[in-house]
Formats: structure tokens, sequence, C-alpha cells
């Protein structure tokens, strides 16, 4: 007779955030304010993070659960320090860091590029998440979660969008660096790498007929991603059930890398 795996008694839920305290960058639009609106209506404490005051507040006053609003500019390391010393005041530390804040302000080739928007893009979508997370460790103990937006062009680039995929190809190999970094400490790290959805950043494919459908053609599902379709992989790799996950980059795509 074959060994048998031990079963435990219970298994964690996968998804189940209830009581954790969750800090999100980006918050104030689009993806983020998704997932504080996913996140605080399954019980968890959300601290809204990104530059503009009012639009934080806005979302805030939609939320069911506790918030705090943080205002600040995510390349700011003095700032994502305050943060994690906001969390600590308010709610006694932080268990989840969502690195989501970031930009793609142009499309253009190498020579339309202006070196200073190149360092913009880099600075908010890469620099930017590094400091979040080193805030974040300092205050997180065993069992804490970095999450980070990527994107699927961090592995497959468009024409265009040299700066953008460079970041999300950078963000990739700094969550498997401090996925080592961190293991000691009991933190885990992983990248969320959205496909094609309809997000602020994602308007001028989704409002071009043509290019509207080379992204449905490339993209194995035949469709463009739907909120309710992303939210739940940011909420595992946060909850209990993703405790043996770490360095990873989980594609949610519609198997557009596939296609």
């Amino acid at each position: 007779m074959t060994d048998q795996i031990e079963i435990p008694e219970t298994f964690p839920v996968p998804g189940a955030v209830t009581g954790k305290r969750v800090v999100i960058t980006g918050a104030s639009r689009g993806l983020g304010a998704l997932l504080a609106h996913a996140f605080s209506r399954v019980g968890a404490s959300v601290a809204l993070v990104a530059r503009t005051e009012k639009d934080l507040k806005a979302v805030a006053e939609a939320l069911p659960g506790p918030s705090l609003v943080l205002s600040g500019d995510v390349t700011d390391e003095d700032f994502n320090e305050a943060v994690a010393d906001a969390t600590v005041t308010e709610w006694g530390g932080v268990d989840v860091w969502i690195s989501n804040a970031g930009i793609s302000p142009i499309v253009a080739g190498p020579r339309e590029t202006a070196a200073s928007i190149w360092r913009k893009v880099l600075e908010v979508n890469l620099t930017g998440a590094f400091l979040g997370a080193r805030a974040a460790a300092r205050v997180m103990g065993t069992g804490g979660r970095l999450i980070f937006t990527g994107s699927v062009l961090g592995e497959r680039p468009r024409q265009g969008l040299t700066a953008y995929s460079t970041s999300k190809a950078g963000l990739a190999a700094m969550a498997k660096g401090l996925a080592l970094d961190l293991a000691p400490a009991g933190i885990t790290v992983n990248v969320v790498a959205p496909g094609w959805f309809d997000s602020p950043l994602a308007h001028a494919w989704r409002n071009s007929p043509e290019l509207s459908a080379a992204v449905t053609g490339h993209t194995a599902l035949g469709r463009w991603g739907a909120p309710e379709d992303l939210a739940g992989a940011y909420q595992f790799l946060a909850s209990d059930a993703s405790a043996f996950v770490t360095g990873a980059v989980l594609a949610v795509d519609g198997g557009y890398l596939l296609a």
C-alpha cells in the first residue's frame, strides 16, 4: 500500500481576507479603486493611497468597511514610510501591501520618448513599488503579503510601450529578488499580471475597433477582461491559502500569453 498524505483538519479558504489590514496604492481610480471595493466588501480594512486626496475620499466614502485616506507621491521615500507608520498608528500594522500605482503616459517609439518620460515611468512603476515594499517590510510580521501589479506587457511588449513594458518586466524580477530577501521574515512577494482590461491605461485600445480586435484576437478566451475576473487573484495572494506561494507571477489574461 502506498503512503498516504496526511489530511489536515481544516484548509485555508482561498481569498479569505476578513480582518486583513490592506494598503493599496493607486487607489483613486481604475484597478486600485476596484481592489479597494473588493477587499472592503469581504471584511478587510483598506488604506487608500494616491496623489489626489479628493479622489481618494470619494472612493473611501463608497466603501462599506474601515478605510484610511493617505495622499502623496509613491516615489517619495518618506511618504511610503509615513503610510506604513499610519497603519501602525491606526490598526497596529499592515498585513497586505498592494503596489498598484502605475503610469503609461505615452505611446511612442524610442526617438519620440524623452529621457524625462522614460525616467518618470520607471520611477513610478518600479522605484515606487520598491519603496513601498521596503516600508511595508518594516512593519509587517510573519505572514505579510507584498503584491505588485505587473502586466502581460512585461513578458510580451507591444510597439510604442517600451518604457511601460520595461517597468513591468522589472517588477517581476524585483518580486523574485525580494521573495528571497524577505522569506526569512515570513513575508511573501508575488505579482499579478493582468491582461487586457478596460482600465484608464487601456482606453486608447478599448475605444479603437482595430486595436480592440487585435487584443481579442490574441486572447485565447476571445474577450476583454471584466472587473470581476481580476480581484480574486489579489485576494488569493493576500489570503492564508497562498502561504507557500512566493516569487510567482500570476497572469490573469484570458490566455493572452498563449495565443
